[in-house]
């Protein structure tokens, strides 16, 4: 099923993403954060559902099918380091700023900020050509207040 759009993203120079790739794309790197400590939590679930129907302007249900075929899709990509980078090329800088916004809020989700989610961050970041200083700034943003 996202063999061919697998195929479009990692060929050696991707053309820019249609929006609903786009979408699909970065919504799998929400999932893959989310599953990237092991616990593929309710919490994390729920949250990229509402940061999807938030960022998109989608009803529920449609953002609830997105995550859906975001979570086959990232069963399915490559390892993280080709998918991203993959990302970097086909989707604008401005654009993947609030995908690292969207990515810190699945990571702080269950509030608790773990080595492991912080070190793919970070990996996630650089990947997509995101500064340290971006991401550090988006964490900040998307840290609750304590």
């Amino acid at each position: 099923m996202f063999g061919e759009f697998l195929k479009k993203l990692v060929q050696p120079a991707p053309e820019p993403l249609a929006d609903a790739d786009a979408r699909l794309a970065l919504s799998a790197l929400l999932v893959r954060v989310a599953r990237s400590d092991g616990d593929y939590a309710a919490d994390e679930i729920i949250r990229i559902t509402r940061i999807i129907a938030t960022r998109y302007g989608l009803s529920k249900p449609d953002a609830e099918a997105l995550r859906q075929q975001a979570e086959y899709l990232e069963a399915e990509a490559p390892d993280t380091v080709r998918f991203t980078r993959a990302i970097k090329d086909a989707v604008p800088y401005e654009d993947r700023l609030g995908v690292i916004e969207a990515l810190w809020q699945v990571a702080l989700a269950d509030g608790v900020r773990e080595a492991g989610e912080d070190a793919l961050l970070r990996l996630v970041a650089n990947l997509l050509g995101v500064t340290d200083l971006d991401s550090a700034m988006a964490r900040q943003r998307m840290t609750p207040p304590a």
